[in-house]
């Protein structure tokens, strides 16, 4: 008989600590310190961004979404983390799962695009100096920062949509501490085999295209700087 085609799950087990009984509260403590320094220190970019008109410029707009983001992406795995390092109860409901997992992919892909804005703004500023005010100007720097956001949101809304549409009615235990996209693919009671290709197809693309076009920029932004003549006294 053909397996039907529905959710049987309703939770699913995090096994990522299971192995680490006698080390939760230290774990417990490490995670707590970073996550608060990382909150602390992006809040405080965030404030100083906002508040000082100085850094009103297109570097330190990116550098705003950059905090915002990396709040975002610790905010998903950590606290969670924490919980479950404090509780005996190491599960979480399966569509808190596909949340969990969605905004993962959100925040992680809009980074990347985000860092190749970044560098090409560098790239703009240092090697076409005069030209520099009139390509970043603010709708343009809106634009880049909006596509990135956009691209993160298509990407973890589609994968997440694509993965936890498929039947999960065998084995809920996965061993790792959040809701990472393999482990979860793992349990699926069919073959995933299409979505492991986009899944590698779209990973190139996200993380390889981006450190490629970062590499290339700051090569030529490296180029420009040994080009330029030296002052004479």
């Amino acid at each position: 008989m053909k397996k039907d085609n529905r959710t049987c799950l309703t939770e699913i087990v995090l096994l990522g600590f299971s192995d680490l009984q006698t080390m939760r509260e230290l774990l417990f403590c490490l995670v707590l310190m970073f996550y608060f320094m990382t909150l602390m220190g992006n809040s405080l970019i965030l404030i100083l961004t906002v508040l000082n008109p100085t850094l009103h410029t297109p570097m330190y707009f990116f550098l705003w979404n950059l905090s915002f983001l990396e709040i975002g992406y610790t905010t998903t795995i950590s606290p969670n983390m924490l919980m479950k390092l404090l509780s005996e109860k190491q599960t979480i409901s399966f569509w808190g799962c596909g949340c969990q997992m969605s905004f993962f992919i959100l925040f992680a892909t809009t980074e990347c695009c985000l860092l190749c804005v970044m560098a090409y703004d560098r790239y703009v500023a240092i090697c076409k100096p005069l030209q520099y005010p009139y390509i970043m100007n603010f709708r343009e720097c809106a634009n880049l920062a909006g596509a990135s956001w956009a691209i993160g949101v298509f990407i973890g809304l589609g994968q997440s949509i694509s993965i936890f549409t498929l039947p999960f009615c065998g084995s809920n235990r996965i061993s790792h501490f959040f809701c990472d996209v393999l482990p979860v693919l793992r349990v699926a009671s069919t073959n995933t085999y299409k979505n492991e290709v986009a899944i590698a197809t779209l990973s190139v693309l996200v993380i390889l295209v981006p450190f490629l076009l970062i590499l290339f920029s700051y090569i030529l932004i490296i180029s420009t700087i040994l080009t330029m003549p030296v002052a004479q006294n």
